[in-house]
């Protein structure tokens, strides 16, 4: 129970933290009734076998949970998709998804499992289209993104985005992206 925090992401927190106390109140009300049953419904000298069972069903039935959370624990973190060939592409694909096309499954689509929240994805697309929409024709475009730091799995990618609006405003934000390799380069952080 106590490692549960360790084990799940933030968002997936109190979903995780209600299986874990809904097991544990199901167990400590079934498993007295259960002895009790079967201390009444069986004689004294077939006890031991009934014992015996009842351990290899318990061991059974932990061995069938353990496997199950590690499946669950292993498989949570997968990427769906391929991701992008170079992280650079990675980012370059999400300033697309996000600024050009303000699509946010579609963004969403560009960011690592970890890093994925659709709500907060869409609420800043959505926040996104009426900054915009308070300026004459705003237009977005970035520099090239460029790799600052690689090593193995992990890269650091680097460009400035700039808003510029028919009468002539020009707004510049330098953003960096942390960009992880899974199955492909996907963006997992933006600063």
């Amino acid at each position: 129970v106590s490692a549960v925090p360790q084990l799940v992401p933030k968002r997936f927190l109190g979903h995780a933290n209600g299986v874990t106390q809904t097991a544990m109140g199901l167990t400590q009300f079934t498993v007295p009734l259960v002895a009790v049953a079967l201390l009444d419904a069986v004689a004294p000298k077939q006890r031991r076998g009934v014992l015996v069972a009842s351990i290899v069903v318990v061991l059974a039935l932990l061995l069938c949970g353990g496997g199950g959370a590690a499946a669950f624990f292993t498989l949570r973190s997968t990427e769906n998709g391929e991701g992008a060939k170079e992280p650079a592409v990675a980012v370059e694909n999400f300033l697309t998804a996000v600024y050009r096309e303000r699509d946010a499954r579609k963004a969403a689509g560009y960011v690592c499992a970890a890093a994925r929240d659709d709500r907060k994805i869409t609420a800043k697309v959505t926040e996104l289209k009426r900054y915009a929409e308070q300026y004459s024709d705003a237009r977005f475009r970035w520099t090239s993104p460029k790799v600052d730091n690689q090593t193995g799995d992990r890269a650091t990618v680097t460009t400035r985005v700039t808003m510029t609006t028919s009468d002539e405003k020009v707004a510049d934000q330098d953003l960096r992206f942390t960009v992880v390799q899974k199955t492909g380069w996907w963006v997992c952080e933006i600063a």
